[in-house]
């Protein structure tokens, strides 16, 4: 009997001690809001203005504008040279097949009409490099340097379009989570009853945080 007077108090100061903690909390939770949920229901909860989203079609309608332009968008600085330079290289093409395209046009021209028609007044602006070749040399370089005009506008706008494709795709990405809780398993296995092998890949995404929040 001497061990329950001092058992007893011992329960005694333990409820007393919880009935008072239970009273600082109820105190606590009347003067804030608390809100239980994961983090798309608070986001839902937040105003559109608060919240800041990378917008992957405005990255696309940027690059169609400008190229590099959705690129800057998308914070990918470094790739604005390479897209300049794709693009650079068939506008250099163009312009150097264009032009030969109109010189072998022209000095093609004046050559029929000297070799077939006696016209001799438009053999001395032919460009000294083709006065040496014949009519249908020049028909030959000239076709060639038209097909290589036409493919050099038809890469131009290949180009613009990988840059359009570059960014969109990188602007979906951006808020793509690549964080450690994604994990990817491959492990091999064998099957008794076909005796045959084989490969096996997890894939485990990232679980939804449920976290609380407090509203003043």
């Amino acid at each position: 009997m001497k061990f329950v007077r001092p058992i007893l108090m011992i329960f005694l100061v333990t409820a007393l001690l919880s009935k008072s903690h239970a009273q600082n909390s109820k105190t606590i939770s009347a003067g804030n809001t608390v809100v239980s949920g994961s983090t798309d229901s608070v986001k839902k909860s937040t105003p559109d203005s608060l919240i800041k989203k990378h917008n992957p079609r405005k990255a696309t309608r940027m690059s169609a504008i400008l190229p590099g332009l959705g690129q800057a968008y998308n914070r990918e600085y470094w790739k604005i040279p390479l897209v300049y330079g794709a693009l650079s290289i068939p506008a250099g093409l163009f312009v150097y097949n264009n032009n030969w395209y109109k010189k072998t046009k022209y000095a093609y021209e004046a050559k029929y009409n000297a070799e077939y028609n006696n016209d001799t007044t438009g053999l001395a602006a032919i460009d000294p490099q083709l006065k040496g070749l014949t009519s249908i040399s020049l028909q030959s370089y000239r076709n060639s340097f038209r097909r290589d005009r036409d493919y050099s506008i038809l890469f131009f706008l290949l180009a613009w379009g990988l840059n359009v494709v570059d960014a969109t795709v990188f602007g979906h990405l951006k808020d793509f989570d690549v964080s450690s809780d994604l994990s990817m398993n491959v492990k091999p296995n064998f099957n008794p009853t076909t005796r045959s092998t084989g490969l096996s890949l997890t894939f485990s995404p990232k679980k939804p945080e449920h976290k609380l929040y407090e509203v003043r």
